[in-house]
């Protein structure tokens, strides 16, 4: 199969129809094999009903239903399980998206040898409001991914090789960061395709300001975990043993100023009477706590069941 499209979705019933028609008009035009996937996330709407009157006239549509709303990562992830095609490619529901950018996006997989392509809508149809945040947020995930040449990491469409899919985990709120969990899993090869933004036809978006907040607080976890889910000791066990030595050096000029005044007969007041002395006390403590939060995280590490494990890209 060439092509499998994943449409994760949340109370898009009105745009489903016109979406279904357009993705199979773009198919049949250019003569590929393809399935349609559409994830229905717990949608309170029609959503459902329409799916299956779609499926009645398209044997290559399918759908997968949740009992309720767990959001647009794990829609993705079904999805990806799902996925047969060479290349998969994913898209909003709400019609903001245009099919008519799958050709391109399935050569620049297929024939220029993109592990990933990721669409930027250069020219959005979103208020000021909406586009601000979403250029500081881009240019934060630039700068923490090291993935220099995308300017838009939370575009709906984007199109995969199929062993990309199935070799990374999407969860939490993580779809926003596919490139950056592609590329640690080893797939560098990501471009970007500049695509046409439609205003949305129906209905409301789903998404709210909260929604940076949340991405700003994923995207440190996952640089983390990215760098140290492997050697947490290096972290904690670095900063841990740099506090409890610093709080160590002060404790002992602290106690070494109490012993000169008393050798010398000058009045000084009690050690514990000095900020000093619980600034020091509260950085060993602290750098103690650390380097035991880095033993425990090790030894957690060394029990995980993914430890040793690796994308081998050949072998023979």
């Amino acid at each position: 199969m060439d092509i499998s499209v994943i449409v994760p979705l949340y109370n898009e019933a009105e745009s489903l129809p016109e979406l279904a028609s357009w993705i199979e008009r773009v198919m049949k035009e250019n003569g590929y094999s393809y399935e349609i996937i559409f994830i229905n996330d717990g949608s309170t709407d029609n959503s459902w009903s329409v799916i299956e009157g779609l499926k009645e006239k398209n044997p290559n549509i399918h759908g997968i239903k949740f009992r309720r709303n767990y959001g647009k990562s794990p829609a993705l992830y079904c999805g990806f399980e799902r996925a047969k095609g060479d290349v998969v490619i994913t898209m909003d529901a709400d019609l903001q998206d245009s099919p008519d950018e799958i050709p391109v996006l399935y050569r620049m997989i297929t024939e220029e040898g993109y592990d990933l392509v990721s669409g930027y809508k250069k020219k959005r149809y979103d208020p000021l409001s909406k586009t601000i945040p979403t250029k500081l947020f881009n240019a934060t995930a630039r700068k923490v991914s090291g993935i220099k040449n995308l300017h838009d990491f939370n575009c709906g469409l984007k199109a995969y090789r199929n062993e990309v899919v199935k070799s990374i985990e999407v969860y939490g709120d993580m779809h926003r960061y596919i490139p950056y969990l592609a590329k640690n899993a080893g797939y560098d090869r990501i471009g970007e395709l500049v695509v046409h933004h439609q205003a949305r036809k129906y209905g409301k978006s789903k998404f709210g300001i909260s929604r940076f907040f949340h991405g700003y607080l994923d995207l440190m976890s996952l640089w983390f975990l990215s760098r140290f889910s492997y050697r947490p000791m290096h972290i904690f066990g670095l900063w841990g043993s740099l506090m409890f030595l610093l709080g160590f050096i002060a404790a002992i000029v602290v106690g070494g100023m109490k012993l000169y005044s008393l050798a010398s007969g000058t009045p000084c007041r009690l050690v514990t009477d000095s900020p000093y002395f619980y600034i020091s006390l509260g950085m060993m403590v602290i750098g103690t706590q650390l380097f035991l939060t880095g033993f425990l995280a090790e030894l957690i590490s060394r029990t995980s069941q993914e430890r040793n494990r690796y994308n081998i890209s050949k072998e023979f």
